[in-house]
């Protein structure tokens, strides 16, 4: 599986996270969240992987508790892994993290995850926008095929 971001350090314990993360699309525009804490980040919205819970369940819970919307799931694009410190569980992780292709359907609420915003990005800004790498290469590779 490619690795994004900074390579394992040795020595270091990690634990294995898996999460499920949208490339969310609506005509020309992408919906990412921007999280202000511990850090700013623009990020795809999604998240861990909850034992008991299928990808797409993760996938749609993180979206409405980071965004507030609805989504339609279209496919599976792919998975890549980066090692990171994760603050908010003060862990370092093995992220595996798994991307779909959906479509935004409808804002129930504002997003309910302390620190989120919804944040709309036109189509050709959304991967230079994003604070991760591994996102923003898929972001690139399938607005390519747009």
């Amino acid at each position: 599986m490619r690795r994004y971001g900074e390579p394992k350090i040795p020595g270091i314990e990690y634990v294995t996270r898996p999460g499920a993360y949208g490339i969310l699309i609506r005509d020309d525009d992408v919906l990412l969240t921007h999280q202000a804490k511990p850090f700013s980040e623009i990020q795809l919205p999604g998240g861990g992987i909850d034992p008991g819970e299928t990808a797409v369940q993760a996938l749609h819970r993180e979206v409405i508790e980071e965004t507030g919307w609805r989504i339609d799931v279209f496919r599976r694009l792919g998975a890549y892994q980066r090692y990171t410190f994760m603050p908010d569980y003060d862990i370092w992780a093995r992220k595996v993290c798994h991307i779909y292709l959906c479509r935004p359907s409808r804002q129930i609420c504002e997003p309910i995850e302390p620190h989120h915003s919804s944040i709309w990005i036109h189509r050709n800004d959304a991967a230079n926008m994003l604070s991760n790498t591994g996102d923003a290469d898929f972001v690139q590779q399938l607005l390519r095929r747009f």
